[in-house]
């Protein structure tokens, strides 16, 4: 998530002082993703340095009101208008955990599976009977959230899928077929060549 193209695009819409940008945040996003009001202001600093951003007026009670420029208004407006680039290439904590745990010898690799299973359908669990906390659940607030929650919720049903393809792939080998003991081979001084990815 950018929190630089949010606040941007919060900005957008009027001059806004740090706590209120940080509420304002809040109410966007179901407060669904807790962000400090110290990673706000440290954003706002590189807005400024970057000129997409500059401190306006202050009011009676020194709050510094921040406004946008029109290089960040541009800005704001091209992030809104692009795709979400997912990042080539896998980050994926449990992902990484099991192709480890699959090629090592002695590790149930399917035990791992069944163990995540349980914790995922427990969080999906928790997410289907999650309720909105407001008053108002036709209000834009109750919106934002429920975007946010269905999609963690579509993510946890993904991830309880993958993890039965996983098993299903394990099962076809049987025994640890896929352990891998340590190389003797002497690996080369630098970075391992990076596999292409490509979906058609």
């Amino acid at each position: 998530m950018s929190v630089r193209q949010t606040l941007l695009a919060i900005l957008d819409q009027g001059p806004c002082y740090g706590y209120q940008l940080r509420a304002e945040f809040d109410r966007r996003t179901g407060s669904t993703w807790p962000l400090n009001v110290g990673q706000i202001y440290n954003t706002l600093d590189r807005l400024e340095r970057d000129r997409l951003v500059e401190k306006g007026d202050v009011d009676a009670q020194g709050h510094v009101y921040w406004q946008i420029t029109d290089a960040g208004s541009a800005e704001a407006r091209a992030w809104l208008a692009s795709p979400v680039e997912r990042a080539q290439g896998t980050r994926d904590a449990l992902a990484i955990k099991l192709s480890v745990a699959a090629t090592l010898p002695g590790v149930d690799a399917v035990e791992i599976i069944r163990t995540q299973r349980r914790a995922s359908l427990a969080q999906l669990e928790s997410l289907r009977s999650a309720t909105y906390a407001g008053a108002d659940r036709d209000s834009p607030e109750a919106l934002a959230w429920s975007l946010v929650v269905d999609s963690m919720v579509f993510a946890a049903e993904a991830e309880a899928r993958w993890l039965d393809h996983a098993e299903q792939l394990l099962a076809r080998h049987p025994d640890h077929a896929l352990a891998l003991e340590l190389s003797t081979e002497r690996p080369k001084r630098g970075r391992p060549a990076r596999v292409e990815t490509s979906v058609a």
